[in-house]
């Protein structure tokens, strides 16, 4: 679609086609590139890029937590448990784990651009049809929402690499910094508008039509504004070999790749943590207020689910903006820094939490307190976690990574964790008289387990921190290698490739 993209598979051009020279005078840590055939892109046009992306991604998030911003409407329109009320994030993000994989595979050997064009496409349109159902079709609900999984899936596993193909080095931890602000302030955005647009209109149902209509305006700012660069640009990576491995041979790189399985497993730690906190967090602390009263009221609901979206967004900037700091300051230091990061930041969040949980029925402000420090180390998280898979996995399987992660980190993480504090309230509850104290006591003891998978996630990242110098070293060499080619001769022709293929 764009010049110089030659990304399609089956295609057979020398890799010099892929060479690229920087221009004088652009902005360091950026990427432009200029010759006959070649991509170009200046550098204003790489940031608008990466805030059209960072845009999608805030919408996406609101998306996602609109419903936990209105869950107690919801909960009294279908009069559904809360376990029922979980399966709504479950399956969600069930879906979106499956069919991340999938889209990482495209995403490494065809135009990026177009898949997520698709993909915004089908979420805007099922999202929009959610909210028109009725009280009688619930599971209807929950199709929808699963629908919902498909379109992000193929965002989310793909922009990243292309903002990691438009920058490099401390430029490029800012940029998907600025990226990842997305999640909690778009998090938070979604409960401050679900709740606002709730109690303005007085049907939760119009909370969940805002996004989608937004989202189709950002539709075009994509398709005119976003190019495809191609694959390993910014590391001057020449050679495309995404239509010479299968996903297999993908999938057994990654499986060897020791960093990216403990930060996987690092970050599934921290997606059931957050999950968890976003998804019942509001419902929690109304409860905690209501534990001791024989009735519970809605303004308190919106009340809580504001505040919260409000903390939410300003640890977002204030966390992920901390750990970009931190990075580029420790790692001149230290190679390990990044996963020593996140280490700190889950094992500071989990007595953080722990404290909040214990406190909200004696002091809700206290409760707010602890919750604004854990959040905060928590997105010290998010940007790093982002730099680590960049920087270990070689180029052209960056989305096929990005796909494995995201299933990984769901599969352990937030695709569990909202359906299992529900659960687990549900049996503690089951047999109790049904008044607020037992609504209360019965999520709180559930809501334990989030500092306890804070400290394992914290493990995880030290055990991240023992290989990462290791196999960054080993995608830089991949790298490197790649420049240099052989001609592999083939029944009826030959083709060239780079000698990272037949490593790899």
């Amino acid at each position: 679609m764009e010049s110089g993209s030659a990304d399609q598979p089956g295609d057979r051009s020398p890799p010099s086609t892929y060479g690229s020279t920087r221009t004088p005078g652009a902005a360091p840590g950026s990427v432009q590139f200029s010759g006959p055939g070649h991509f170009q892109i200046s550098p204003g046009r790489s940031y608008t890029v990466v805030a059209i992306l960072f845009l999608i991604n805030l919408l996406n998030y609101m998306d996602r937590f609109i419903i936990a911003g209105v869950l107690n409407d919801i909960q009294s329109y279908f009069k559904i448990s809360n376990s029922s009320a979980g399966l709504l994030q479950t399956v969600f993000i069930c879906s979106y784990m499956v069919l991340a994989p999938l889209f990482g595979y495209l995403g490494d050997r065809y135009n990026r651009k177009i898949l997520m064009c698709i993909g915004i496409f089908i979420w805007c349109g099922v999202t929009l049809a959610g909210s028109f159902i009725t009280q009688s079709y619930f599971w209807l609900l929950l199709v929808c929402r699963a629908f919902v999984g498909i379109g992000e899936a193929s965002y989310s596993t793909i922009a990243p690499t292309i903002i990691a193909d438009l920058f490099v080095d401390d430029k490029r931890t800012w940029m998907l910094s600025i990226f990842y602000i997305a999640i909690p302030v778009g998090s938070g955005l979604g409960y401050i508008l679900g709740s606002s647009v709730t109690k303005l209109t007085g049907d939760w149902h119009w909370a969940m039509r805002v996004t989608p209509c937004v989202g189709l305006l950002v539709f075009f700012f994509l398709i005119f504004l976003v190019p495809n660069p191609p694959r390993g640009a910014s590391e001057d990576h020449k050679a495309s070999p995404q239509s010479r491995t299968s996903w297999l041979q993908d999938l057994k790189y990654l499986m060897t790749n020791w960093t990216f399985i403990w930060s996987s497993l690092g970050t599934a730690a921290v997606s059931f943590t957050t999950g968890a906190l976003a998804f019942w967090a509001p419902v929690y602390l109304l409860r905690a207020q209501a534990a001791d009263s024989p009735t519970l009221h809605n303004d308190s609901s919106s009340q809580d689910s504001l505040i919260f979206g409000a903390i939410t967004c300003v640890t977002g900037f204030v966390g992920i903006g901390a750990g970009a700091l931190f990075s580029k300051q420790l790692k001149k230091k230290n190679p390990r820094a990044d996963p020593l990061i996140c280490a700190a930041g889950m094992l500071c969040s989990s007595p953080c939490l722990f404290l909040a949980i214990l406190l909200a029925k004696r002091s809700i402000v206290t409760a707010y307190v602890f919750i604004f420090f854990g959040e905060i180390f928590l997105a010290l998280n998010w940007a790093i976690i982002a730099d680590i898979l960049l920087y270990v996995v070689i180029p052209t399987r960056r989305s096929m990574a990005e796909a494995v992660q995201i299933t990984i980190c769901h599969v352990l993480g937030d695709a569990s964790s909202s359906y299992i504090i529900g659960a687990i309230s549900d049996s503690i509850r089951e047999g109790r008289p049904e008044t607020n104290y037992w609504e209360f006591t019965s999520l709180k003891y559930a809501f334990l387990l989030c500092p306890f998978v804070a400290v394992i996630g914290g493990g995880f990242f030290l055990c991240t921190a023992k290989h990462i110098e290791e196999d960054r070293k080993k995608a830089s060499q991949v790298v490197q290698d790649s420049e240099s080619t052989i001609t592999i001769p083939r029944a009826e022709d030959s083709a060239v490739v780079p000698v990272a293929d037949v490593l790899s």
